[in-house]
């Protein structure tokens, strides 16, 4: 006697539902695992989207000293995968397209970010309250807004500033620039780094800034063969490496202290260059009764300034 396939499939248990990453190409991502989302329902036609993901228990660079908790600025590194992904998947701009970010804030709560005994699944709302950038978008600024919760609970929220780039656009702005790979002027050997316990990290290949002469200034120098900072190639260094520098800047300064990055707001004002110096200051220290600071820094090159960050949360002792 046969069974048909519906008699077959009688008292079975339903398959549960598979998860996979959404695909590393719309994240402008090369590796697979620094991949943090997962999936996207669009709630609203081209201005509200909901987004899944997932943290795992430990990462290689986004973690706490103590391996307790989530680092922030892993919030952040989110906040930036997900509107790449709904501007590509969700928007339609194709694949080749460059990403100019003006700001991004990411403003997280601490203890929503403790790591417990599996990976952390979370949910993220994105809002695109600018029209969608179909169509002849390249140039045009756009904001985004980002809430992320854990369990139902808000964890991080923030927004952000981006235009688009046309492959063609930004050859004609890039030419003559450098290509990713090559050594900068900047660069130093990683024994003169600063020690990974002054900036806030624990390994020495994660240390980004290098000491110099002056008080409150240092050398921006990130390996530019770092397989997080520097997942894919690139002309010049990512947003991501100048959120990091502000953070071990602020640290820094607060030495032998620890500054936990709890709130980040950073204005971006031009590419920075591999070929050049980046010098990173900090200009000003706000200390509070209640432990927590603001620092904020700032990174110049060739004369200009090309970024500036405020870094706020709580202070750790030494």
């Amino acid at each position: 006697m046969s069974l048909s396939a519906s008699e077959i499939g009688v008292g079975l248990p339903a398959l549960p539902r598979l998860t996979t990453t959404v695909p590393k190409e719309y994240v402008h991502r090369a590796s697979l695992a620094e991949v943090f989302l997962s999936g996207c329902t669009a709630q609203d036609e081209g201005v509200r989207f909901s987004l899944t993901g997932q943290w795992p228990r430990a990462h290689t660079f986004f973690n706490s000293a103590d391996g307790s908790s989530h680092d922030p600025l892993q919030a952040a590194e989110t906040f930036r995968q997900a509107g790449m992904f709904v501007t590509h998947a969700e928007h339609g701009i194709p694949l080749g397209h460059h990403f100019v970010l003006w700001s991004l804030s990411c403003h997280t709560d601490l203890e929503q970010l403790r790591i417990s005994s599996r990976p952390t699944d979370f949910d993220l709302e994105v809002t695109c309250p600018d029209a969608a950038p179909r169509g002849r978008a390249s140039g045009r600024r756009m904001g985004i807004r980002f809430a992320l919760h854990r369990d139902g609970r808000p964890v991080a929220h923030g927004d952000g500033l981006y235009s688009i780039v046309s492959p063609s656009v930004y050859t004609r702005l890039r030419a003559n620039r450098p290509q990713g790979g090559g050594t900068s002027e900047g660069t130093v050997a990683a024994a003169d780094r600063l020690a990974p316990s002054v900036v806030g990290r624990t390994s020495p290949a994660d240390v980004v800034l290098a000491s110099t002469r002056e008080p409150d200034r240092w050398l921006l120098t990130p390996d530019l063969g770092h397989p997080i900072l520097f997942d894919h190639g690139g002309d010049h260094l990512p947003g991501m490496v100048l959120l990091e520098g502000a953070r071990q800047a602020a640290c820094a300064r607060l030495a032998p202290r620890t500054l936990i990055p709890a709130s980040t707001s950073t204005e971006f004002h031009r590419y920075v260059e591999l070929d050049s110096p980046c010098w990173i200051d900090v200009t000003s220290v706000t200390s509070r009764g209640d432990g927590t600071a603001t620092v904020t820094v700032v990174g110049r090159q060739a004369g200009e300034t090309v970024f500036a960050s405020t870094v706020s949360g709580p202070v750790l002792p030494g």
